[in-house]
């Protein structure tokens, strides 16, 4: 059944709203990503972090306080209000919560371990809620006042994606009458040196399906939607119409080399969407810039769309923000959609126009490639993670 996207909130490092974070997007710019020290030892390197101050949580919440839940406030500050009147319409028991995230409050949990083994003793901001897994969900059901279902969902790069799905499925069962969903994950040094021991991080800007690719930029953002059955909720035409997920557990942190999980995971989400790969009109790549997973990815998709579909990887101007990347990249073809992109403008494909001459050859988009500005319009999303773990997202105008 089709879920309509009503809301969105979203920060990156792109910006700090809807309007900023679309200017900046389809015109290819990588500003805010910037070299940094600090995040790994004896190493500068290319970050993706969020500028600014971000809002400080409401005094009763201030045990919750991180940068993750920070992100995560910022991002529904900016659709409050069709938020709340979503719980006065249908109750705080039909409205649920689910989240993508990877870092949780790992990052002040790492400082107050760091002072309790120098000085005997926790700072005085630490709270173990803070750190669980769960707690962008607990912070987000605390602050609306919701008692319906909220919970994280963690797998890894797809938990962002893999929170949509499950919104869908508490919208199908009933269980829900609106859901609260997206993703959320911040910088932190435990991440950054866990991709610099795999030694996946690069040093430069990550290039994505270049020949000379080698290795990701991390980032941080938060991305939330209002899932609901009705299409004229708030006024918008993008819908969910079609998700695919798949495990292929080829390896714990590579992923299959003939994408096979990939490409079932795509193919669900056409089956899904009842809809025929020649229907859709843009992917967004998951695009990581490694040298395995670029590989692996032209080649499941030019398996499915052949050489005609346009495609872009937003990695250069985000990062990889991990456990929000699937919700964040759905939200660009949200936008995409959006009645106020009247030009039907895509996000382009940033890199150094190297092509790789073993990979599968794919439409990488420049910047004058539009979308049809008639309907009905398909974008796909992927996003693969460690373990293989695969989905694929299909947005579309209203059916």
């Amino acid at each position: 059944m089709t879920a309509y996207l009503n809301a969105l909130g979203l920060v990156c490092a792109l910006g700090r709203d809807q309007a900023e974070v679309a200017r900046r997007l389809f015109a290819g710019d990588c500003s805010g990503l910037r070299e940094a020290d600090g995040w790994v030892a004896g190493r500068r390197i290319p970050v993706a972090a969020v500028p600014g101050e971000l809002p400080v949580l409401p005094a009763h919440l201030a045990h919750q306080q991180s940068r993750n839940n920070q992100l995560l406030y910022a991002a529904c500050l900016q659709i409050e209000a069709p938020l709340r009147e979503a719980i006065e319409r249908f109750g705080a028991l039909r409205v649920g919560v689910v989240l993508g995230t990877s870092t949780s409050g790992i990052e002040e949990a790492s400082q107050g371990i760091a002072q309790h083994l120098r000085e005997q003793h926790f700072p005085p901001s630490y709270d173990y809620a803070q750190q669980q897994l769960g707690a962008p969900a607990a912070f987000l059901a605390n602050w609306l006042e919701l008692s319906g279902p909220a919970y994280v969902i963690s797998t890894a790069c797809t938990s962002g994606a893999r929170a949509l799905m499950s919104a869908r499925r508490l919208l199908d069962l009933g269980l829900c009458d609106a859901v609260i969903c997206g993703g959320v994950d911040s910088l932190c040094k435990l991440t950054l040196n866990g991709f610099s021991a795999l030694e996946a991080v690069s040093a430069q800007r990550c290039n994505p399906f270049s020949v000379n690719r080698d290795g990701i930029n991390i980032g941080e953002g938060a991305a939330v939607f209002l899932m609901t059955r009705d299409a004229n909720a708030t006024g918008t035409t993008v819908a969910l119409l079609g998700a695919g997920a798949s495990s292929d557990a080829h390896h714990i942190s590579a992923p299959d080399p003939e994408g096979a999980g990939a490409l079932q995971a795509m193919r669900k989400a056409l089956e899904n969407a009842r809809l025929e790969p020649a229907r859709i009109d843009y992917l967004n790549l998951h695009g990581t810039a490694t040298r395995h997973n670029d590989a692996m990815e032209s080649l499941a998709v030019n398996a499915l769309f052949g050489e005609r579909l346009p495609c872009s990887s937003s990695k250069p101007m985000t990062g990889h923000t991990l456990g929000a990347a699937g919700a964040l990249e759905a939200a660009f073809c949200w936008l995409a959609l959006a009645a106020d992109n009247r030009e039907g403008r895509l996000p382009p494909h940033v890199w150094d126009g190297a092509r790789d001459p073993q990979l599968a050859p794919l439409n990488l988009l420049g910047g004058d490639q539009r979308l049809p500005l008639q309907g009905p319009r398909h974008l796909m999303s992927n996003s693969f993670a460690f373990g293989g773990n695969n989905v694929s997202l299909i947005l579309g105008d209203t059916p």
